[in-house]
């Protein structure tokens, strides 16, 4: 796509917004899913591809998770809830406990949310649990069929952990390791676990979105095939045709690397060990789309896969978009994080929403 087109989809990305004016009340409803795929369309990629088991099974099969998770997919759901559990916690391994799937997972959250948010924000920790989300699900491509993904390999497989773009994730796959210990027999899997823990964490950054969660996901101790992660340094083209072959286009891309906001770096640039990628990486907002298009201030890292695709017509509309309009953005991510958890997962429609386990939001103060 051309410079020229590029500015011409970031213009009619304005008109749409101003079509759905509930945007700027800050929810993350289907709206968000328009914009997002009325930009993928102008670069000619689909953003509504359905993913694993769901590919098969009729309309009229679908459990409610499948007819939720397809719709989320497609372009007709939200990714995001306000559900939430109430009351005390019931006692771990007591009856009605094992009778609620997700009661476990209230569980793993109170123990997670100490850990992961301070007085300051959200964690080192916290950080660390929404990468290792990130690096299991990735590592899948359509080419893989049903091996990788979202399976806790990376943390079952011990082979992942020590390739060189999972350094500095060895911490949090111990920490992942105890919590396994402790709630593997009330039906935690590693798995979910991961998953469950990124979105925890991403809730413990204030402004950070309640992305819909689901579990009953398979582990596996098998290996995820090597090269399908991100490098900090790869070229844009390289960058959008991995993502491409996870299903995810190039504005989701954009939406996703906006987890940068709450990023520190310590083995990119060594003189700079702890560096955040934008100013305010305690918080989840949308600092960092600005500062890496403007240029970010000096006590900031950004990757140079941030950059050229900041730069790149197929997902530069985005950054400029997101720069704009921070509840744009907790849709997206949303929605595209969500995508990313489920890849490789062949069992969608047998999946538990267990999104009223998660922690309640809170909201950005400037």
């Amino acid at each position: 796509m051309t410079g020229s087109k590029a500015r011409i989809a970031l213009t009619a990305l304005v008109a749409v917004a101003t079509a759905y004016p509930g945007m700027g009340r800050g929810g993350a409803g289907t709206s968000h899913g328009d914009m997002m795929a009325h930009l993928a369309s102008r670069e000619g990629a689909a953003d509504n591809q359905n993913l694993g088991d769901l590919l098969k099974i009729p309309d009229g099969s679908l459990s409610d998770v499948g007819k939720d998770v397809k719709g989320i997919l497609t372009g007709s759901g939200s990714p995001t809830t306000s559900d939430a559990a109430s009351g005390n916690l019931t006692e771990l391994g007591s009856s009605d406990c094992n009778a609620d799937k997700c009661c476990v997972w209230q569980h793993v959250a109170a123990d997670l949310m100490p850990t992961f948010r301070d007085d300051n924000g959200c964690t080192d920790p916290a950080r660390a649990a929404i990468r290792l989300g990130f690096h299991d699900a990735a590592g899948w491509s359509l080419n893989t069929g049903d091996l990788g993904g979202a399976d806790g390999s990376i943390v079952l497989a011990p082979e992942e952990i020590g390739r060189p773009l999972n350094k500095g994730l060895e911490e949090i796959v111990s920490q992942m390791k105890t919590w396994f210990a402790k709630y593997k027999d009330h039906g935690a899997g590693m798995a979910d676990l991961i998953q469950f823990a990124a979105n925890t964490a991403t809730v413990a950054c204030p402004g950070g979105p309640r992305i819909k969660t689901f579990v009953g996901r398979k582990d596996s101790s098998v290996a995820a095939p090597d090269g399908l992660l991100p490098d900090p340094k790869d070229p844009a083209d390289k960058l959008i045709e991995l993502f491409g072959n996870k299903t995810i286009t190039a504005p989701g891309l954009a939406a996703l690397v906006g987890a940068h906001t709450a990023s520190r770096q310590r083995f990119f640039d060594t003189s700079k060990v702890n560096a955040p990628q934008d100013t305010t990486p305690n918080i989840w907002d949308v600092d960092f789309y600005g500062q890496t298009l403007a240029g970010a201030p000096a006590e900031v890292v950004t990757f140079p896969s941030d950059t050229v695709l900041s730069k790149d017509p197929r997902s530069a509309p985005a950054f400029q978009a997101f720069a704009n309009n921070a509840p744009l953005w907790g849709g997206a991510y949303a929605k595209q994080y969500l995508r990313l958890s489920l890849l490789g997962v062949f069992n969608i429609n047998d999946l538990t929403d267990c999104s009223k386990a998660l922690p309640a939001g809170t909201g950005v103060k400037r």
